[in-house]
């Protein structure tokens, strides 16, 4: 029987069954492995373990009777329902196993910074976290979904959480749905139809109305971008731009905050929203900063960055990010168009200035990129509404 102990945790893994025929040597074992170990806190596993019985139960008494913060993890269905039927569940911290997943030759559907989006089947996609602690980050993400649902932005919503690998992931139905991305990619000539698709949906999402304190504040997030580089920028660009930002009045209205062509899909003539763990209210200002980086901002010097992110060539991406704007601000003209993604790129060199120097600091020619740029539209720039 496997066992591990680390952080005064005791770990151990039965496998196979506990029944009549070994239950008792399971329980000498186990409190052999306690006597090497007395302290901390004892965890059984039960990954794989297929049958318990009436005398593997007895055991399990015997040991709750002795350690009072025992814990069980990792059941399939199969024994958490003997643990739940036989009571054993309300007096024991005892919790379900996750289904296993392989992503072997799936698609990859899109790439974020929490996580990376395969197609499982027609029917299935899966959000895998990068991070590999990342159930407060599901949780969190089914939450966002449900409240986008609930006032009316029609969204995917996760229906499972499985282990690949040593990851989490989220599991959603789209029904044979296609991400905006492949459509272009599949039916280039019909392009500008399906961006359309697209800008009606963040449309919709900004006038959305949420309940104050339901999502975080956009506004922010970006100020404390800005207070992150006090010490990288000059002391007047910095002021500036605190300023600006701070003279964005907060709003209720729904920001995704990731909107791009992979996080948008379309079927039965509905476009599905995905990947949710960005939601915030604001202003739209910091929604086109998202979408500047996502299209132009991250592949300025390199544009293989952004057709590795978007799986489109640049010059698509930004006619894609161009033509948007377009259909979001049908009947304003060229100029305002214009002024809308200068402001915006006042908070997205303000975004990839920062994330570049915490991630990537040895990259000094992209820094001094972004921080020339972001020095030029904050002094170019009088406000950031519009």
């Amino acid at each position: 029987m496997k066992n591990t102990y680390e952080n005064d945790v005791l770990s151990i893994y039965p496998c196979g069954s506990i029944d009549t025929a070994n239950a008792e040597e399971f329980g000498k074992e186990v409190d052999e492995l306690r006597n090497e170990h007395p302290e901390g806190q004892l965890v059984l596993d039960m990954d794989e373990l297929r049958y318990i019985s009436s005398a593997g139960l007895r055991q399990i008494l015997r040991l709750k009777k002795k350690e009072k913060d025992l814990k069980i993890i990792n059941c399939s269905s199969e024994i958490y329902d003997i643990f739940e039927m036989t009571g054993f569940s309300e007096m024991i911290d005892i919790s379900k196993g996750y289904r296993k997943v392989s992503i072997d030759g799936c698609e990859v559907i899109g790439e974020g910074s929490n996580g990376i989006v395969y197609r499982l089947n027609p029917d299935t996609i899966i959000k895998v976290y990068k991070n590999n602690d990342a159930l407060e980050d599901i949780k969190r993400e089914r939450e966002l979904a449900k409240t986008a649902l609930v006032m009316g932005v029609n969204t995917a919503i996760p229906f499972d959480v499985v282990k690949v690998g040593d990851k989490y992931g989220s599991v959603f139905e789209l029904l044979s749905a296609k991400s905006i991305t492949k459509l272009i990619a599949e039916d280039p000539e019909n392009k500008d139809k399906y961006i359309k698709i697209f800008a009606d949906m963040l449309k919709e999402i900004h006038q959305t109305d949420v309940k104050e304190g339901a999502l975080p504040s956009a506004k922010k997030a970006a100020f404390g971008w800005a207070q992150w580089l006090k010490e990288y920028i000059p002391a007047e660009t910095y002021d500036k731009l605190c300023r600006l930002i701070e003279e964005v009045p907060e709003s209720n209205k729904m920001i995704h905050g990731d909107y791009h062509t992979n996080n948008v899909h379309y079927a039965n003539n509905e476009a599905i929203l995905i990947d949710m763990d960005t939601l915030s209210t604001g202003h739209p200002v910091f929604e086109f900063a998202s979408i500047f980086l996502a299209y132009q901002g991250y592949g300025e010097l390199n544009h293989s960055q952004i057709e590795k992110f978007l799986q489109m060539d640049y010059d698509t991406a930004t006619y894609v990010m161009h033509k948007l704007v377009d259909f979001y601000f049908d009947g304003k003209d060229e100029v305002y168009k214009q002024s809308v993604m200068d402001k915006a790129k006042v908070i997205g060199y303000t975004r990839a200035l920062r994330r570049t120097i915490k991630r990537m600091p040895d990259q000094k020619e992209l820094i001094e990129h972004y921080k020339k740029q972001l020095i030029k539209y904050v002094e170019e720039t009088d406000s950031l509404l519009f």
